[in-house]
């Protein structure tokens, strides 16, 4: 199995910044895509970034230009840098992965979230 552990969520004011981490562990053969999803109470979970292995990038809407993502091949480990943080940035920011393990098919699999608050 895959286990992602996200880090790095916290409270921030409205303009202040955090720095989201998330590493992957297990028998990984290697990983496509890793990305950061996010989720408020009452909504749906929505796509925030993601990456490619060899550095592709996509990003929702709301966040281009505040939030860049990042990813270190060699320690299966994926960041979220977010900048400019709006009070509707609040949410549960979750990391998932697109990967293949030993002798195993590929699948798609999800950390526990992290908890980001934006308020004064």
């Amino acid at each position: 199995q895959v286990q992602l552990v996200e880090s790095g969520g916290g409270l921030v004011q409205p303009g202040g910044s955090l720095r989201l981490s998330c590493a992957a562990s297990g028998n990984i053969f290697f990983i496509y895509v890793m990305g950061w999803y996010r989720q408020a109470p009452g909504k749906e979970r929505e796509l925030v970034a993601t990456i490619t292995s060899r550095g592709d990038t996509n990003y929702a809407d709301s966040v281009k230009g505040r939030f860049t993502i990042s990813r270190d091949n060699a320690n299966n480990t994926v960041y979220l840098q977010m900048n400019s943080l709006k009070p509707e940035d609040t949410a549960v920011y979750y990391c998932n992965a697109d990967a293949v393990l030993a002798r195993k098919p590929a699948g798609t699999y999800w950390g526990q979230g992290t908890q980001v608050t934006v308020s004064s």
